[in-house]
């Protein structure tokens, strides 16, 4: 199974340090490590980890800018770091869309629990994305099977039960899905559209 890809941002180099070897100890792969918000997008961008985890305040860009820049980008999951739990930064970090919240210091203690937590919010929400583009399509189909049946139904005087028995036994006999065959009907309609007018 292929271990979790991580990326962390801190600016404090003995702090990357011992992050960087709780993670590889419990078995997860630092991707990369950034000194600075800026780097942490650009890795991000770069290398696609499952999960960021950002230090709050590093110079040239925090903690919550970079989160809401990596967002933009993908969706990992996201644990922010704070020495301080303030409201304000809470609030900030709910905004930014940060799948767990982390106060300093870091220890496996509260590292791990707020890492498990945040892959499996990711994970439902990857879950959810997923569910909502199939029934998307699904309706698409729907709508495109509707429309074909509908062309059938007038071109050849058929009833509804007749143009979809139609379709479905073609869709069998050309091997196709019942939406790809809708999808040629549809096709080869546009296709003879300009050819009547022309005509005509």
């Amino acid at each position: 199974m292929d271990k979790t890809k991580i990326l962390l941002a801190d600016d404090d180099p003995i702090i990357r340090m011992d992050i960087r070897e709780m993670l590889e100890e419990r078995g997860y792969r630092v991707a990369g490590a950034a000194r600075n918000g800026e780097e942490a997008v650009e890795l991000a961008a770069r290398l696609k980890p499952d999960l960021v985890l950002l230090d709050v305040k590093m110079p040239r860009m925090s903690g919550l800018k970079a989160a809401r820049l990596i967002r933009r980008i993908y969706d990992p999951a996201i644990v922010l770091v704070t020495a301080y739990s303030e409201r304000d930064t809470v609030r900030e970090a709910g905004e930014a869309d940060v799948s767990a919240y982390l106060v300093k210091p870091v220890s496996e203690l509260n590292l791990f629990p707020a890492i498990e937590i945040a892959l499996s919010q990711q994970s439902r929400i990857d879950g959810l994305k997923k569910a909502l583009a199939s029934l998307e399509r699904s309706a698409e189909e729907r709508r495109t099977v509707e429309k074909a049946k509908g062309l059938l139904m007038q071109a050849h005087a058929l009833n509804e039960e007749e143009a979809y028995r139609f379709m479905r036994g073609a869709s069998m006999d050309s091997r196709l899905s019942l939406g790809k065959f809708a999808e040629a009907v549809l096709q080869e309609r546009e296709e003879r559209m300009p050819d009547k007018a022309g005509n005509g």
